[in-house]
């Protein structure tokens, strides 16, 4: 008898939920029992997912859902609050990848979304992120993973705010550029090749809801723009920071690597030699790696951070199965250890 862990995913024909089979299917320790899928239901995962031919697992209807040992949600927006309780029911442990438990109160999903319908679970999610909240994870019975922007942004910032050198009322303006695999398989018109091919298009300049998120796990409000770029995978912030106090290079390497040393998905990438001197989401395409650096420009009173992620993964599916990991007392990088490729076409 198999001592794998059994595992469900709830939205499983989307790009996210490919994602997450992907990473559970090549997982030592988990077994995929269910994925589901209401327009798929009965056709085989590869048929939708070409990368997975050759697997067994076929979708089924999202109504009887399989008792599992953890579940992992990709549905969108305002779905897994209608289902917790049938979540829960079926599972020990809930991952959900939409946005429904990332935020802590009522007040901030009535602000930034449309309220929400069970806000009494709120103060019992644990936002995903390891490099946060890795001390919360252990036995969480509902795991929200962070959106990839804010996921991008935060990991760029988070170091600064543990060495002290951002308090909370600095000026940060964050530019984030992502891929078109955001939209997700549905899309839309703004999605299309023909509309997509070739563009650099701001399409949230103010007031994006992952500004939510960031100024909850860091206390501090962004100045947040968020572009579409001709880039299926990957999301690249670059942050714009303005201490109230001088800084040294020597200053943010002690914050950068006080923060992230000991980090196994966290690669710095500041300003060495060759072609890929600043963090880049063609070199972390496809993995769990988030690459971090920093220029300092004193003439300005300036600080540049960059930060790059692939969306779907340290932004999304490989953030949910780390945080699972560790919630479930699992060797946390198990089933993430692929490095990426080099070269490779356009993420």
């Amino acid at each position: 008898m198999s001592d794998q862990l059994t595992a469900a995913v709830v939205g499983g024909s989307g790009f996210t939920g490919g994602e997450l089979l992907r990473l559970l299917t090549g997982h030592p320790d988990f077994e995929v029992a269910q994925a589901t899928s209401r327009q798929y239901a009965n056709k085989s995962v590869g048929s939708v997912h070409p990368n997975l031919r050759g697997t067994d697992l076929r979708f089924s209807a999202p109504d009887d859902l399989a008792s599992v040992d953890i579940l992992f949600a990709a549905t969108p927006h305002g779905v897994s609050m209608q289902h917790i309780d049938g979540f829960q029911e079926a599972a020990d442990t809930v991952v959900d990848l939409s946005a429904d438990f990332r935020l802590q109160t009522a007040d901030q999903y009535d602000q930034w979304y449309d309220g929400h319908e069970r806000p009494e679970l709120l103060e019992k999610s644990v936002y995903a992120l390891p490099e946060l909240h890795r001390e919360d994870l252990p036995g969480a019975d509902l795991i929200a993973a962070g959106g990839c922007n804010a996921t991008a942004t935060i990991m760029g910032l988070y170091p600064l705010f543990q060495a002290g050198i951002l308090g909370g009322d600095e000026q940060v303006v964050v530019d984030v550029k992502v891929g078109s695999s955001e939209g997700g398989a549905s899309g839309g018109k703004a999605s299309s090749h023909a509309e997509r091919s070739g563009i650099v298009r701001p399409y949230a300049p103010i007031t994006h809801r992952h500004e939510a998120e960031i100024e909850q796990e860091l206390g501090l409000r962004v100045s947040f723009t968020v572009h579409a770029v001709d880039m299926i995978r990957g999301a690249s912030a670059t942050c714009h920071v303005f201490p109230n106090e001088r800084v040294t290079k020597g200053d943010l390497w002690k914050a950068y690597r006080g923060s992230y040393e000991d980090e196994p998905f966290v690669r710095m990438a500041a300003g060495g030699g060759g072609v890929y001197r600043y963090p880049e989401p063609k070199a972390v395409a496809g993995t769990n790696f988030a690459e971090v650096g920093f220029e300092l420009d004193p003439r300005n009173k300036r600080l540049v951070v960059f930060s790059a992620i692939d969306n779907m993964m340290k932004g999304s599916a490989g953030q949910a199965i780390h945080a699972a990991n560790i919630a479930l007392g699992l060797e946390e990088t198990a089933g993430l250890d692929f490095l990426g490729l080099h070269p490779v076409g356009a993420p």
